[in-house]
């Protein structure tokens, strides 16, 4: 990181000479970067930085005190009642990291650009705010339904759409031998995505061994950030996608990784959206939306935790350490304070206890 913000800035700094940029606004960007390399950790590696990794640090920095305004002990004044960062200087500092990322990805410093799938904006007032990235639950249902019939599941029927799936990769997939057809991988992918919510580094990085049976349950042991590792159980219609796919398309493969190209290779971070971008081609028009691998783990928090199941269990299916971390995934539905309060619990009978008491 800090090697990487170096080279920058000194390119940054070298366009004043040619009047490029001023001598100013070269030092707002580097001091924006300086900043952004402290709050990510200036040892780590550019590259593996994700859009979360990215909204995390935008959000530090929306409530970091504003170092230039100081009471006369030198401790930052925060402004009362709102971000003590002016929506301004956050927006500016949103387009720093913007511009550091752009000039990244085309030095080749990184392969892909988080900013793409970073969830937080400017706004205009208000400064810096996650986005909503879930799905509702119809557009969810909607693309899962698409990923059933995709993987020939129960629903499977047929396809909603007469046009989907046309184009240069409908073509391809039609020349394809069997064995190099993508369907079962792709509609697994989708699965796993809207019901797990994997990181789309952990997704990629799975090999077919992660996948054990005990006491009939399918699991998929996640190896997550930090070294730590989590034994999620899977769907059961999920499970039979998983096992279908490992005794069709992937079977006789020698390559160890769960998902691969049509040419046998690990599949690769970026090659996901577009997995997703097929399936949604499938999903019918007024229940499709566009979504990436991140807001997909948007919608799994979200549809969890409005459904009540305990906030541990939803930390534990995420890979977080902390609960609170959770507060960055839980997207507001529309309509749900109105079903929180038709299914209050203290206004239930007898009859209606959970404990049948």
């Amino acid at each position: 990181m800090q090697e990487s913000a170096d080279r920058y800035v000194e390119l940054i700094r070298a366009k004043t000479s040619t009047g490029a940029l001023s001598p100013a606004t070269a030092e707002v960007y580097a001091r924006d970067v300086a900043t952004f390399v402290r709050l990510a950790g200036a040892g780590r590696v550019l590259d593996d930085l994700t859009g979360e990794d990215v909204d995390a640090v935008l959000l530090a920095f929306a409530r970091k005190p504003d170092e230039r305004r100081t009471r006369p002990d030198g401790a930052a004044l925060p402004a009362p009642g709102r971000a003590v960062q002016s929506a301004s200087s956050q927006a500016r500092f949103r387009r720093s990291v913007s511009a550091l990322f752009k000039h990244a990805a085309l030095a080749g410093w990184v392969q892909i650009n988080p900013m793409a799938a970073a969830t937080v904006t400017s706004r205009e007032r208000g400064g810096l705010r996650p986005e909503r990235r879930a799905l509702t639950r119809e557009q969810a249902q909607g693309l899962i339904g698409a990923a059933r019939r995709l993987g020939g599941g129960a629903d499977a029927g047929p396809d909603p759409d007469p046009g989907a799936g046309a184009g240069p990769d409908a073509g391809r997939e039609r020349r394809r031998r069997r064995d190099q057809r993508t369907e079962l991988r792709d509609a697994l992918i989708v699965l796993l995505l809207t019901t797990l919510g994997p990181r789309v580094s952990e997704l990629v990085r799975a090999n077919a061994e992660d996948f054990y049976t005990n006491d009939g349950v399918r699991y998929w042991r996640i190896f997550g950030k930090g070294g730590r590792t989590r034994d999620v159980p899977l769907p059961a219609d999920v499970a039979r996608v998983l096992d279908a796919y490992l005794e069709g398309d992937r079977a006789g493969s020698p390559d160890k990784a769960l998902l691969l190209s049509w040419r046998g290779r690990r599949l690769a971070r970026g090659d996901v959206q577009a997995v997703i971008d097929r399936v949604q081609r499938r999903v019918e028009a007024d229940r499709r939306r566009s979504v990436t691998p991140h807001g997909l783990r948007h919608t799994t928090a979200t549809h969890l935790l409005a459904d009540a199941v305990d906030m541990d269990a939803v930390r534990r299916v995420l890979g977080h350490s902390d609960l609170a971390t959770l507060g960055r995934y839980r997207d507001e539905l529309p309509g749900e304070l109105e079903v929180a309060m038709r299914a209050h619990p203290l206004l239930r009978g007898p009859a209606q206890r959970p404990d049948g008491a």
